[in-house]
């Protein structure tokens, strides 16, 4: 049985590819400094597996205590999740990012390198392309100027794993994700923000739910059809099923290079106000939003060219946007 470490493992996405890993075969190992998460996932994962994980509450940022978890624990693999990721927050507090995205992840690869440990799994996103010249987004896009310095950790943190496969003969994957949104069938884990939600799918559940007065729709001005931005929403289990694809093909030596990306998303953009529409049609909840200016570090659009992962990963998403959106809400009513 393989041992897969799965930094941020407790997070929203870490927590949904442990169970699939454990659902897998694999033996899994959690680090996580529960910054954006709660001790009680661990709980949820195992109720869903019938398997507890090992679990390490360690901040990525103490290089003695990231050097002393690996003398004591042989892997097979890392996934690496463990990472600021709000796009307005990184604008205001551009350092922590910085800090903790960049740091946290020189400190791992040191370790798989002075141990061969030879999988990596990257946490990537589409940000890394800003604004794309055309749509939908193909993996040769090329990469500009980061919108906000959270993409910049991104496009950074790709930089170092592909020079680190160069030179120390590694294998990584980045998955540059779309838009993560939903909760797992058994509605035991899901996406659980703390404090107020940086992201869209979380701040209408809990509009819908009351616990939000209202729902700020950032800027009605974009040049698209409804004026809205424009994303591709996938469901987290969809997601969460790329990485294991992705850590078996590098298992089974199957990558054609030491470093290898692929977009994950549905291939489908959605505006804000269909994800509005789409949300009321199938929770039977109308929303109270209003409409503000534009939030720094956003762009127009943003969906993916899946081709790749299509044929090459063997992975194509399975749920649809309305099942996405029903989970969401139905984990937001469990809260």
């Amino acid at each position: 049985m393989k041992k897969i470490l799965v930094t941020g493992g407790l997070g929203f996405i870490g927590s949904h590819v442990v169970v699939e890993l454990q659902n897998g075969g694999f033996e899994v190992v959690i680090i996580d400094d529960v910054s954006n998460s709660k001790i009680e996932v661990l709980d949820q994962i195992t109720e869903i597996t019938n398997v507890k994980p090992d679990f390490h509450q360690i901040d990525l940022r103490d290089r003695e205590d990231v050097h002393n978890f690996f003398n004591k624990n042989l892997v097979d693999g890392v996934i690496h999740f463990a990472a600021f990721k709000a796009v307005g927050e990184s604008v205001q507090k551009p350092l922590d990012y910085y800090e903790n995205n960049i740091n946290a992840l020189v400190y791992l690869l040191q370790e798989m390198k002075d141990r061969n440990i030879d999988h990596f799994i990257f946490s990537s996103s589409c940000t890394v392309y800003g604004q794309a010249d055309e749509l939908p987004i193909t993996e040769e896009a090329p990469i500009k100027p980061a919108e906000s310095p959270y993409g910049n950790t991104k496009q950074i943190g790709e930089e170092i794993i592909k020079d680190s496969c160069k030179a120390y003969n590694m294998n990584a994957i980045a998955l540059r994700y779309f838009n993560p949104i939903g909760a797992h069938e058994s509605i035991k884990i899901g996406e659980l923000p703390l404090g107020v939600p940086q992201n869209l799918i979380p701040f209408i559940t809990q509009t819908a739910a009351g616990i939000r007065e209202e729902l700020a729709v950032f800027g009605d001005d974009y040049p698209t059809p409804d004026g809205t931005a424009i994303r591709d929403y996938i469901h987290v289990v969809d997601l969460a099923k790329a990485h294991v694809k992705a850590l078996e093909r590098l298992l089974n030596k199957e990558n054609e290079e030491n470093f290898e990306f692929f977009n994950v998303g549905t291939g489908k953009g959605s505006s804000v106000m269909e994800i509005i529409k789409s949300f009321e049609k199938v929770t039977r909840q109308l929303l109270n939003y209003k409409i503000t200016s534009r939030r720094e570090g956003d762009i127009t659009a943003a969906y993916a060219d899946t081709t790749k992962a299509n044929k090459v990963l063997g992975w194509k998403p399975q749920e649809t946007l309305e099942e996405a959106l029903l989970s969401a809400w139905k984990w937001q009513q469990k809260q």
